[in-house]
C-alpha cells in the first residue's frame, strides 16, 4: 500500500529534523496539508521555491493522481497569504488590459499559480489568459482582451 500524502510529508520533514505539526483539511483545489512550525523559513526557502519542492515530492512520492486532486502543501498559511496577493496583482493588471486593450505579460509562475489565474478568466467577458507551450515548471502568462465578434 502507498504512503499518503500527510505520510510522505512528515517522513520528509522528519528525516530533515524538523519539528512541525501537519494539518489537513479539503479544499475545492485538492487536500492542503498545512505545516506549523518554529523555523517556517527554511521550509518556505527564498520566494517560496523549497516549498514548492517539497509540494513536488509530496506528490510525485506519494504517487497521488491528479485526477484525485492535487495535495498542497502550505507552510503556516504561507501560500494562502501568496493566492491573495496574486490574485490582486492579476486582476490590476486584468484592469489595464481592459482599459488599453494592450496585453500584459505576467511574471513567471509555477504551475499551481497558473491553474489559479486562468480559473479567474475562464468566464471573464472581457479578458483571456493564455499560457506558452511546453513542459517548463515556470512560465509567464499573457492577459489579452477577447475579441469581440461583430
Amino acid at each position: 500500500m502507498l504512503p499518503s500524502p500527510r505520510e510522505v510529508l512528515e517522513m520528509l520533514l522528519g528525516h530533515l529534523g524538523f519539528v512541525f505539526e501537519v494539518e489537513e483539511h479539503q479544499t475545492e483545489e485538492g487536500l492542503v496539508l498545512n505545516v506549523k512550525t518554529r523555523e517556517p523559513g527554511r521550509l518556505i526557502g527564498r520566494e517560496g521555491h523549497t516549498l514548492d519542492d517539497l509540494q513536488l515530492l509530496v506528490n510525485r512520492l506519494s504517487h497521488h493522481d491528479e485526477e484525485e486532486g492535487r495535495v498542497i502543501v502550505d507552510v503556516d498559511g504561507y501560500r494562502q497569504a501568496q493566492r491573495q496577493e496574486l490574485i490582486s496583482r492579476v486582476k490590476r493588471a486584468a484592469r489595464k488590459v481592459r482599459e488599453t486593450g494592450q496585453p500584459v505579460l505576467l511574471e513567471p509562475m509555477n504551475s499551481f499559480e497558473r491553474r489559479l489565474v486562468h480559473q479567474l478568466f475562464k468566464d471573464d467577458p472581457k479578458v483571456m489568459s493564455v499560457s506558452p507551450e511546453g513542459r517548463a515548471r515556470v512560465k509567464r502568462i499573457e492577459l489579452r482582451a477577447k475579441v469581440t465578434k461583430t
